[in-house]
């Protein structure tokens, strides 16, 4: 790589370094106008963000897009109304910052408060999603976060056009270096910007899984990771049939290129036959492609519901398209039992009228997120209740499920004394 490059990824960690030190004492009312104003400029901004979008959906690396990937890089203007209400959001929200965690007085006298601080600079590595860019602006600027955004090139002319409106709206005294985007797409400026620990506090990877394991195998910054999105749903002996129906259905068909999408579907035996057929032809007219085991392809055979043969793989795949793999288990037991084995711990769903059915495997499936009767697609940082999401971590330390604000905070200890010693 060329001196020159890494001199400029370098510099840019070093005024968001600088950034991340004034941001993190801005004020919340502040980081606030600034959210507000960033909302009035995207909806002030529809012309320049679609003509930009278009540019990258005409490049030749949006052409070898798949479909799903293609629709997660389009915007319009129903999805920039609702990037802008989720700035909105944002703004709404209470600040993280400074909150009291614990607090206490020591016999000594000591006065020890643990309160909840900015993490400092988070760099923020992403694909064919611009709405990403302004998701984690708005939830790092809100939290008192400097951040770095590298996306994909088949997003870029979106993603400038995006961060230039997010840095008109930085005025009030918020440091114009709060957000950056990486103005390259080579990847060896990504590899320049992985290795500035001194700098960079936290990195972000949102994407494939190839992305993922790229960022975590070449980072010496902390990475949470947000790896891929193999959700269950499991329709027990005691489900409400007619509700399973539609979560499954709006579980795999309302967005499939969701992170939170269905991706298999198990059904209790006692309850196959007359579920799968009627499930089965509600998926196929809603264009999905089911892959069966045997059991299951045998029972939608008899229906002449259109169905193909699963193999191994597709059991542990995120398909982000519409295909779902349908198995048929034997109990609950074993519907536990497969999603611990072959689920990325992401958001799994059961669906019965047995209570105590529900609290085992609520109690007993492994994942960040686990329901009772509802869709897997609520997991998302919008839907609880947090604005915006930086992410859905798969993670076990620091954060897990859908990361807003608080996610985004580490603490510190405030000490307060009158002339203490230790002996």
């Amino acid at each position: 790589m060329s001196s020159d490059l890494a001199q400029l990824v370098t510099g840019l960690a070093q005024r968001a370094r600088a950034a991340s030190l004034a941001l993190a004492t801005a004020s919340t009312e502040a980081k606030n106008a600034a959210l507000r104003r960033l909302a009035d400029l995207i909806d002030r901004s529809h012309p320049a963000l679609l003509a930009a979008n278009a540019q990258d959906l005409a490049s030749p690396e949006a052409a070898a897009l798949t479909a799903a990937a293609r629709d997660r890089l389009t915007l319009n203007a129903a999805r920039l109304l609702h990037l802008a209400e989720s700035v909105r959001e944002v703004a709404a929200l209470p600040d993280p910052v400074g909150d009291v965690l614990e607090e206490t007085t020591r016999p000594n006298g000591l006065h020890i408060r643990k309160l909840r601080v900015p993490i400092g600079v988070i760099g923020i590595i992403y694909e064919a999603r611009p709405n990403v860019t302004i998701d984690c602006a708005v939830l790092c600027l809100k939290s008192g976060n400097a951040c770095i955004l590298r996306g994909g090139k088949e997003c870029f002319q979106t993603n400038a056009a995006l961060v230039q409106l997010i840095q008109q709206a930085l005025t009030g005294g918020l440091p114009a270096d709060a957000v950056q985007l990486v103005p390259t797409t080579d990847r060896a400026a990504l590899l320049t910007l992985l290795k500035l620990d001194t700098l960079i506090h936290c990195v972000i990877p949102r994407g494939g899984e190839s992305l993922i394991r790229f960022v975590a195998e070449n980072s010496t910054i902390p990475v949470i990771k947000h790896y891929k999105g193999v959700c269950f749903v499991y329709v027990d002996a005691a489900a409400d049939l007619a509700m399973a129906e539609r979560l499954a259905v709006n579980a795999k068909a309302s967005r499939p290129s969701a992170c939170n999408a269905a991706e298999q579907l198990l059904v209790h035996r006692a309850v196959a036959a007359q579920f799968l057929p009627a499930v089965g032809r509600a998926l196929v007219a809603q264009k999905v492609q089911l892959r069966c085991d045997a059991a299951s392809a045998a029972l939608l055979a008899s229906a002449q519901v259109p169905h193909t043969a699963a193999t191994p793989a597709d059991y542990t795949t995120e398909f982000l398209d519409y295909v779902l793999a349908v198995r048929v288990v034997d109990s609950l037991d074993a519907a536990i039992a497969t999603i611990n084995r072959d689920s990325s711990n992401h958001s799994d769903a059961i669906v019965t009228a047995d209570a105590v059915a529900a609290r085992r495997f609520l109690a007993e499936v492994d994942s960040a997120t686990v329901y009772w009767n509802a869709s897997t697609r609520f997991t998302d940082g919008f839907e609880f209740g947090y604005g915006a999401e930086i992410g859905i971590s798969t993670d076990r330390l620091h954060a897990r499920g859908p990361m807003g604000l608080r996610e985004l905070c580490t603490h510190k200890f405030v000490i307060e004394g009158t002339g203490q010693v230790r002996g």
